[in-house]
């Protein structure tokens, strides 16, 4: 008997039928010979209406009452489910992070988890109970309640499914698994069966929403197998993520991603000397803004200046135009620019490694229906780039035929794993 940590998102756990709906589906792994532990996130818009009632109240909400105040959806969520699984005869207990010790830093808002403690969950599972246990949430070494920001509750269930040596954890939502592109966008994109850590972390960090990248990383560090998985759908298995290793890879790209949510910063005019670009992003950094692409031009044979480009969050657009007097007074540049009207799109594939003439096809592509690129940024297994936003729709379609994405699935298993 093993344990399978299953995550029900909020869709899947809206309204009252759909809560009894869930508890079949865990009722179901349970009468399939597993130990089950449940991670739900709140129900349905319950945490954007939580935050629009804060909005009434006061725009500028402490940290910590924010964690306090959001934390109770997904105990609302866990308590109903727990009802309906007792309610259909079988055992099964809600706990909430201070009752089952998920211990956090002390950061509001965006706490990681530092340790899991293991007794109570362990006496529940050995007495043959369902455990059903509130995402999102943490508490401190000194009592405070903390939020793991967004897509915490898939962050939740992976580092239970590490804690507790679990089969796998099955991440449950209204899609039925990870397609080659957004079928939205491109009707005919392909479900895949199988994808690696490492291709499902680029794509969830250049776009696609199916899962958090905290989750992937935490799932690949710890090697916890992972299934996106349909909570409306039961028999269909989704897409499994495991290690490239465990893959037999048959195109060098996975999947393609659009981020629509960047904004372009570009310092102009800055003084080519030591020091300058790690003043700017340490600054940057102390702000508590991530940026994302990064590219400096060659300095300027009059005036020995250059360019400074980045991108940034559109969320986080307030938040940087607090610090433009600062980044004046530290680099000294002659005008900042701001580029609101941009999208990155980017191809993912395990199978670009050591493979050349990937990103010569993608830009190919794009120039062919004429699109002209902004900026770049590649790793080993992905290729960004950004390009005006109202071109982003026909860059997607054109690079999926490109590189066959509204086809077959791209890889296949090798090996047993598990369903």
């Amino acid at each position: 008997m093993g344990i399978v940590v299953q995550k029900f998102g909020g869709t899947s756990v809206a309204d009252a039928q759909k809560i009894k709906n869930v508890a079949d589906a865990v009722i179901r792994e349970k009468l399939n010979g597993n130990k089950v532990i449940v991670v739900v996130s709140a129900m349905g818009h319950t945490t954007d209406n939580l935050i629009k009632l804060s909005k009434e109240i006061t725009t500028t909400p402490s940290e910590r009452e924010m964690d306090m105040l959001l934390s109770t959806g997904e105990q609302i969520s866990m308590s109903l489910l727990a009802m309906a699984i007792n309610e259909k005869g079988h055992k099964a207990v809600s706990l909430n992070a201070m009752q089952v010790g998920i211990m956090t830093e002390h950061n509001h808002g965006r706490a990681r988890i530092l340790e899991i403690k293991q007794q109570r969950v362990k006496k529940h599972l050995d007495n043959d109970e369902i455990i059903i246990i509130a995402g999102f949430q943490g508490i401190t070494d000194d009592g405070e309640i903390t939020t793991l920001g967004r897509g915490g509750s898939d962050t939740s269930a992976v580092a239970l499914a590490a804690a507790f040596n679990a089969d796998r954890c099955d991440i449950y939502s209204d899609v039925e698994g990870v397609y080659t592109t957004d079928p939205r966008v491109v009707p005919t994109a392909q479900k895949l069966k199988v994808i690696s850590y490492e291709e499902m972390l680029e794509l969830a960090r250049v776009g696609a929403n199916v899962l958090h990248p905290r989750s992937v990383e935490t799932a690949k560090l710890f090697g916890v197998p992972m299934r996106v998985r349909s909570s409306f759908k039961l028999d269909d298995l989704g897409t499994l993520i495991i290690g490239v290793d465990e893959m037999e890879l048959h195109k060098p790209v996975t999947g393609v991603a659009c981020d629509s949510s960047q904004v372009r910063i570009v310092i102009c005019d800055v003084e080519d000397r030591p020091g300058n670009a790690s003043k700017l992003f340490t600054l940057l950094a102390n702000k508590g803004l991530s940026v994302d692409m990064i590219i400096q031009s060659y300095a300027r044979s009059v005036g020995n200046t250059n360019d400074i480009a980045f991108t940034i969050d559109s969320a986080d657009l307030v938040k940087f135009s607090e610090v433009t007097e600062e980044i004046k007074k530290i680099v000294n540049p002659s005008n900042i620019f701001i580029d609101e009207d941009i999208a990155k799109v980017s191809i993912v594939g395990a199978g670009m490694i050591d493979r050349p003439g990937i990103a010569a096809e993608m830009f190919e592509t794009l120039a062919k229906i004429g699109v002209n690129i902004k900026m770049i940024s590649t790793s080993e297994i992905k290729i960004s780039c950004l390009v005006e936003k109202n071109h982003a729709k026909e860059c997607i379609i054109a690079l999926c035929r490109t590189f066959d994405l509204d086809g077959a699935a791209v890889a296949d298993v090798k090996g047993d794993l598990p369903d």
